[in-house]
């Protein structure tokens, strides 16, 4: 009987080391992973979001020349700035007829140089899986940066800054 004492205590010894143990490796290892992703998410987080590639500078240029054409439009408010971080056409009326396919072709044109610009600074840090994120921190910045009186998009509706 005492043998038998014996064997369940070393049993019990060896399962309260055992899970002793194996609870600081779990927490070390769950730890690792934590600091893992938030070396990743610091990473991401410093994102050059001003990254001058050729690429980059072509389509900024792009959107540059463009931007004189489409001011008249943001300041009637036929066009506004989307939560997106594109340019839509939000009244068409305020459009001659005459003009109406010309400034669907400007937001076209706009929208695909935006689309560029995303990924091209994607591309340039090193991470096109952040393509996402840059689109929706560059869709703040331009609704920060819009002029008083451009429309903009705000909790699914269109608002005058």
């Amino acid at each position: 009987m005492n043998i038998l004492m014996q064997s369940i205590q070393a049993r019990s010894r060896l399962l309260q080391l055992f899970l002793h143990h194996g609870y600081h490796i779990l927490k070390q290892g769950v730890l690792g992973l934590l600091l893992w992703g938030g070396m990743i998410l610091s990473a991401h987080a410093a994102a050059d979001l001003d990254v001058n590639t050729a690429a980059v500078a072509a389509v900024k240029a792009s959107m540059q020349n463009r931007h004189s054409q489409l001011l008249q439009y943001y300041q009637s408010g036929a066009v506004g700035l989307t939560a997106e971080g594109f340019v839509a056409v939000k009244d068409a009326g305020l459009v001659p007829l005459s003009q109406r396919s010309a400034l669907a072709a400007l937001v076209k044109d706009e929208n695909m140089d935006r689309v560029q610009l995303y990924h091209g600074i994607a591309v340039a840090n090193g991470h096109p899986e952040w393509e996402g994120e840059i689109q929706r921190t560059f869709a703040l910045r331009w609704i920060d940066k819009a002029q008083p009186g451009w429309f903009v998009q705000r909790d699914g509706g269109w608002v005058r800054k």
